[in-house]
């Protein structure tokens, strides 16, 4: 645990990523708010550099990407007990006093540390639920 313990005290993160950015160059740990279009966002979020995307869902999207590994968050756990084949982290027990906003983000980031390492595999790696690359949706994106 001390490893990760100075992963997470010593990364350097970026203040914000934007479209109008150039592309980034020092190492570390990068947010990317990108449309919501799951299938757009993806392949974008690809071409960015992006090596592993952590996916918040409310609905279950079957989601996945071949070229990165997708950790899929659920905000609710009905989903979460719906389909746990597909549900990684259940973030619904925060709002349902079950665990700490604290508690479930270090779960989630514990999760990407295993995962970018090779020593677990996302549900959707494991069953390969891959997306098709999708650069334009023909309808409105928010």
């Amino acid at each position: 645990m001390k490893e990760r313990a100075s992963i997470y005290e010593h990364a350097p993160t970026s203040e914000h990523a934007s479209a109008d950015d150039d592309i980034a160059s020092p190492r570390g740990l990068y947010f990317a708010a990108t449309p919501a279009s799951d299938f757009i966002c993806g392949t974008l979020q690809l071409a960015s550099g992006m090596h592993l995307q952590v996916f918040s869902t409310g609905r279950g999207t079957p989601y996945g990407l071949a070229m990165a590994p997708v950790i899929k968050v659920s905000s609710n756990s009905r989903l979460a007990h719906q389909w746990p084949n597909l549900i990684d982290i259940d973030a619904g027990r925060i709002a349902e006093g079950q665990a700490s906003i604290e508690e479930v983000g270090r779960e989630i980031f514990n999760l990407i540390l295993d995962v970018a390492s090779g020593r677990k595999k996302p549900w959707v790696d494991q069953y390969r639920l891959y997306n098709d690359l999708v650069l334009f949706n023909p309808g409105p994106v928010t």
